[in-house]
């Protein structure tokens, strides 16, 4: 499994509450330009809208070695997901404080997958705790490497 990209913000901004693996539809130029590593999942998101799932604000960049029929960067790209799944989905984010973020986006085998994190908006004070966490557990790291 070949990561291409990952949203780290993602787990800093919300808490993670379920994952779910989807495929995505792409153009040749983008398929070249993930391979090449050349995408950004800041600030995107994903949305259900008549039964279907998209991929919004993800940034693929243009291929390089492309033609003039190269690829929009911002483009909203359409996510493949079991109806089962779809509806899951779907019932949890109609509740108040949940919403679908990509989490990464890596090759398995030769198709790409995205994978969704269905995700619930953290509070300051949660932040907060998730950094001192952190460095309370750099901090046991150094003393037993010192050891």
């Amino acid at each position: 499994m070949a990561i291409v990209t990952q949203n780290k913000k993602a787990f800093f901004d919300y808490a993670i509450d379920e994952t779910v693996e989807a495929g995505i539809v792409l153009t040749g130029t983008e398929v070249k330009s993930l391979r090449d590593g050349k995408a950004n999942l800041k600030d995107s998101y994903v949305i259900i809208k008549n039964n279907e799932a998209f991929l919004l604000n993800c940034h693929i960049s243009p291929y390089t070695h492309g033609n003039i029929m190269n690829h929009d960067p911002l483009r909203t790209r359409k996510l493949l997901l079991h109806k089962k799944e779809l509806e899951k989905l779907q019932g949890k984010t109609a509740q108040k404080g949940y919403s679908l973020i990509p989490l990464k986006i890596y090759f398995k085998g030769s198709h790409a997958k995205v994978e969704v994190g269905l995700a619930r908006g953290k509070k300051q004070y949660e932040k907060r705790d998730t950094i001192k966490k952190k460095e309370a557990d750099r901090e046991i790291q150094r003393a037993m490497k010192s050891r």
